[in-house]
């Protein structure tokens, strides 16, 4: 059994403390083309009132993005992304002033005005490799930093030859990040380290990192991790095998629930297959020693949530 170390942030000036139970991120894109729900909640008004939803269904914190980072995606001006988070910020800190906000960018500039804006998290998906100077800003503001390993560029990271072996590639990746924050910095108690799931790996890659996710509690950090509709997991879901092309050698079909007596709602039935994948994603990563997890359907995965946090519970013999 994994057990999941504890560890304590400071957010805002607030004692958080991690490991306890597993906290959830709830996502927030204010982009026209993120993967998962480009163009949904470019409307201000609209994200904020997601934004509030997810907290009524559980969400520990928002994160809120402007700048979308799928595969091929292209990199957009400090401007625009301003343009797109502050209104979001803004209404969801002047609705719930206590709420932990965190803003997803790579972009010092970016980073700073969302903290003055009510942001008190800085989610660098780069982890420090676009803009070092974002750590500065962690420094100067004394909020959480949670480095992300990518391989690459969003605009490329999937066209690439990908690493031979993932495990000294993110552990490279990590390394340097870490280094790079507490030069600059940052106490080591105010990092987050997340392996960046879909970022640059292979689908197998991915989930060896799944499998071995433990491994990183040897930088003594909290773990993000981050499954939530991407395209390795709703690929197994679909019965396909680890390797793309190829079929899953248990694979089971998608109507298998239907067959054994299990029927779900018609309307559950297209979407339900892909939402408890995600469950099952999030589980895993919780039972291999995650700490948080950044989740977009937040309801979907609080069972699995509790069912994994009960099983480390029992481990430790509480």
């Amino acid at each position: 059994m994994v057990t999941r170390p504890p560890f304590e942030l400071r957010i805002a000036g607030r004692k958080v403390r991690l490991g306890e139970r597993t906290l959830i991120m709830g996502v927030i894109n204010v982009t026209p083309d993120s993967f998962s729900d480009g163009g949904r909640y470019l409307d201000p008004a609209r994200a904020i009132e997601h934004g509030l939803e997810l907290v009524r269904q559980g969400a520990d914190w928002i994160d809120v993005g402007g700048e979308s980072t799928r595969p091929g995606s292209k990199p957009i001006p400090a401007e625009e992304e301003l343009r797109r988070v502050l209104p979001v910020i803004c209404g969801l800190h002047g609705e719930r002033p206590s709420l932990p906000i965190s803003i997803d960018t790579t972009k010092a500039d970016v980073a700073e005005e969302a903290v003055r804006a009510g942001a008190t998290i800085i989610n660098d998906v780069s982890g420090l490799r676009f803009d070092p100077q974002v750590a500065d800003v962690a420094r100067r503001r004394r909020t959480p930093l949670i480095l992300m390993h990518l391989r690459g560029r969003p605009e490329t990271m999937q066209q690439k030859p990908f690493a031979r072996a993932i495990w000294p590639s993110l552990r490279g990746g990590l390394t340097r990040s870490i280094r790079r924050a507490l030069a600059a910095g940052v106490p080591r108690s105010q990092l987050i380290i997340d392996p960046g799931l879909g970022f640059g790996k292979s689908r197998r890659q991915n989930y060896e990192i799944l499998a071995g996710l433990a491994r990183l509690q040897s930088f003594r950090l909290p773990i993000l991790v981050g499954a939530s509709r991407k395209s390795f997991v709703q690929a197994i879901v679909r019965g396909e095998g680890l390797e793309p092309g190829k079929h899953g050698r248990s694979a089971w079909p998608l109507n298998r629930d239907v067959e054994a007596g299990f029927a779900l709602p018609k309307k559950a039935q297209q979407a339900a297959p892909l939402q408890i994948g995600d469950a099952a994603a999030v589980a895993a990563s919780v039972l291999a020693g995650a700490h948080i997890v950044r989740v977009h359907d937040v309801p979907i995965v609080i069972p699995a949530l509790r069912i994994a946090d009960a099983i480390l519970a029992a481990g430790r013999g509480e």
